[in-house]
Parts: C-alpha cells; structure tokens; sequence
C-alpha cells in the first residue's frame, strides 16, 4: 500500500489541477542573462511515479519565477556495482520505472510548456553504468580500458558504479549525439545540463552542440557543470560559477572579506565571451548532500542573503527544489527523500520576491558593478540606478552610504516603499537591501 500512494496521490492532483486547453503552446527560450532555472530533483516528490508528482508543483515552481527546469537524470539506472545513483545509466533512452513512463516525461515537459517554462534534462555524457545497453550490445570497445584490456571506471574518482566511455571512439560519439537528439525530436526538451562537462573533450562538445542545434531548428539551452573558457568555444550557453561558489562560503563561513567576491567575479568572466554567463547558486544536488543552505549559511536568513549576493552579482539564476521551503536537512539524492511543499511559506516568498525583482529588473544583475563595499557589507551600484546591499555577518553592521545615494530619495524593491536615505546605512545580521533610483 505504502508504495502505490504516491502514484495515487499524483494522480489525484493531477485530477484536481487544471490542464492548459492547448498541449504545446508557443514559449520564449530565454537568453542566458534572463535564465532563472529551478533543478527538480525527482526523488524529493514521490517515492514512485514522482514524474507525475512534479507536475503539480509547476504552478508553485512559475510563481516563484522559474522560466526553465532542469530536471536530473530520469534513465533506468544499472544495476551491476550500483550505488543507486541517477548518474549510473544503463540505457540513454529509456524512462527509470521508479519514476514513471516516457508518456509520464512527455506530459511533464508539455505542462512546462504550458506554463511558459523551456525544459532541459540531465546528461551524463561522461560514463554509462557497467551494465549498460551499450556494453550489452557488446560495445567494449567504447570504453576506457586498462593495460589488461578491462573497462575502467573514471580515473582520479571513487565513481564505482560507473565505466568510463572512450572518446576517442568515433561511433559512440555518433551514438552519444544519436540519443541526445532523441530527447529533443520525441519529447520536446529544450536542452541539456550536461554533466562532468569539463572530463569530455571540448571537440566533441563542439560537433555535438552545432549538430543538436541544426537537428532541432528551435533554440537549444546547453548548461556545463564546468569552468572551464572551452565550455564556450565548444557551444555551451553557461557554465557553472564554481569559484564563487567557494568564495561565497568564504565571506559567509569563513569571515573573508566581501570584497573578495568582487574580484573572483572579475577573475571569472575575464574568461567568458560575450553573451555567455555563469550560472550562480548557493546549492545543487551535489552541495545538499553535505550541509543544508539554512545550516551552511547561518539558518533562514542567511542563506537568503546568501542567495541575494549571488544571484545579483553577474550571471543567471539556480534554485534547487527544496530551498524555497528552507529544507533543513541534508538531501541524498540516491533514495527518496520526502520535502513538506508547505513549509516555511515566508522563506518561499522572499526567494519569489528576489527572483521576480531579479526578472523585472535585468540591469540589477548585470555586469556594471561600482563596489562601495566593506569586509562586512557587499554594497554594488549597478547601471547607476540600482544598489544591492548585503550584510554577510550574522550581526548588524552599518557602512556608509555610497557616494551619490546621500539624501537621495529612493524606490526600495523589496517592501515598495519609497525612503530618503541619510548618511548611514543600518544593517539588521544578514539584512539585504535592493534599491532603485
């Protein structure tokens, strides 16, 4: 009984929810300087049929903003040396049966659409799982391999579960391509998030990206959970913005000076071409198995400060399903992890707040950062008309006002009030402020 509840569950909201009238209506790919991307976990929704699951969630995941989800991998998983892990995949085109049916995927991308939001889905181009359809049909020699001629897992990672694809082998990367365009052509999904991007040579980045995009003839979002500068050349709209992630938790856990954020900023995209970003977060999959946002950064309020002087500093947007509701705890992505979509309804409204002020007004997250900035307070004029203020101390802190804002009398986002500024700025601990002129 225990496990058809959840199926019955979705079924029943799915029921209850109203379906759009038209099934794929048209939707705007967003620019990556316009992307706000929630990442769904499938395994906090359900503990079966979770696809289904999802789809009730979507209004709640549009209201908070959300213009593309990125959903992790949904692939039957191996079972040979298995951890159990989404990214130990036994066949590129096929649904996992724990979370539903490839009818259950198409449906779920559809009332994306339905809803205006683009849809990517997880790649793992890197390694398939040791019993793989591919090793099945008998494709060793699409693997990495050893002095003794056996597959290897990938080399300088405990990856187990998982064996390492060649590529120098010119027919897997056909096939690689081959089952990424099935995903585009026969379910509608509008990209990838492409996984370790970084151990896959850029060449083949490149052939695959032009191919997925002439193949499709619609926009294609491709995201690398990488840094390296050749994640562009090869094609990739974002890539992940790893090095201010660490100096986030520097400044925040650590007591390092703001100011250091600034200049890992300028270190990044010194590398990034035009139009290209990086995508800014305070958590993912990988990072929740460690510390919760609300432990890491100091409990609720932290961590939306946190996210505020991330996500307005230069780049796209990244929510991981959970910390809107300021989950508490860590979340294992190898088992079923069950979220309370209700809790902490305050919390939810300050990251819809932020990533609706974040949508609505582009210049405030932008690349023209003035840092009037302390050790203590993140403080950024932006275009000259926006000024994003951070206290990143779990006690008040005041600096001065920037110059230019004394007396000024000015619009503040967040509470749509207007206010006169006077010669300080007073600080709440992790108090965060968005301005307009």
């Amino acid at each position: 009984m225990k496990k058809l509840f959840p199926v019955f569950a979705a079924a029943l909201a799915l029921i209850s929810c109203k379906p759009k009238a038209e099934p794929q209506p048209e939707y705007v790919m967003p620019v990556p300087e316009q992307v706000v991307m929630y990442q769904v976990n499938p395994r906090v929704f359900a503990d079966s049929a979770s696809l289904l699951a999802v789809i009730p969630q979507l209004d709640s995941i549009r209201s908070l903003g959300a213009n593309v989800v990125w959903i992790m991998p949904i692939y039957p998983i191996g079972q040979v040396k298995s951890k159990n892990s989404p990214y130990s995949i036994a066949d590129y085109t096929a649904v996992n049966p724990e979370f539903g049916t490839i009818d259950d995927f198409k449906l779920l991308v559809r009332e994306c659409h339905a809803r205006g939001m683009a849809f990517i889905m997880d790649w793992v181009a890197n390694h398939t799982a040791w019993d793989s359809k591919w090793i099945a049909e008998g494709h060793d020699d699409w693997y990495t391999k050893d002095a003794k001629g056996e597959i290897i897992y990938p080399e300088g990672t405990d990856w187990t579960d998982v064996a390492d694809l060649n590529y120098d082998n010119r027919e897997m990367r056909k096939r690689m391509t081959e089952s990424m365009l099935f995903w585009i052509k026969e379910c509608g999904v509008d990209g990838f998030r492409c996984d370790v991007a970084d151990e896959v040579p850029a060449d083949f980045w490149s052939e695959c990206i032009s191919t997925l995009r002439e193949k499709a003839g619609r926009p294609i979002l491709m995201l690398a959970e990488g840094h390296k500068p050749e994640n562009f050349t090869s094609g990739f709209d974002l890539n992940y913005a790893w090095e201010y992630m660490a100096a986030l938790r520097d400044v925040f856990c650590r007591d390092s000076s703001a100011r250091e954020l600034l200049r890992v900023e300028e270190e990044e995209y010194a590398q990034v071409p035009e139009g290209k970003l990086k995508l800014r977060f305070t958590t993912n999959h990988d990072e929740a198995t460690k510390l919760s946002t609300v432990d890491e950064f100091g409990g609720h309020q932290g961590a939306l400060a946190a996210y505020a002087a991330a996500i307005f500093m230069n780049g796209a947007a990244l929510l991981y399903g959970e910390q809107e509701v300021a989950y508490p705890d860590r979340i294992n992505f190898f088992e079923y992890v069950p979220v309370d979509w209700t809790a902490n309804p305050d919390v939810r409204g300050e990251y819809r707040q932020m990533l609706h002020i974040f949508s609505e007004y582009p210049e405030i997250h932008g690349p023209d950062n003035k840092s009037f900035s302390t050790d203590d307070v993140l403080a950024l004029q932006k275009a000259g008309d926006f000024l994003v203020v951070v206290n990143v101390r779990p006690e008040g802190k005041t600096i001065k006002t920037p110059e230019g804002w004394e007396g000024l009398t000015v619009n503040d986002l967040r509470s749509g009030e207007t206010i006169t500024l006077g010669e300080d700025l007073a600080l709440s601990e992790y108090q965060y402020m968005l301005l307009k002129k």
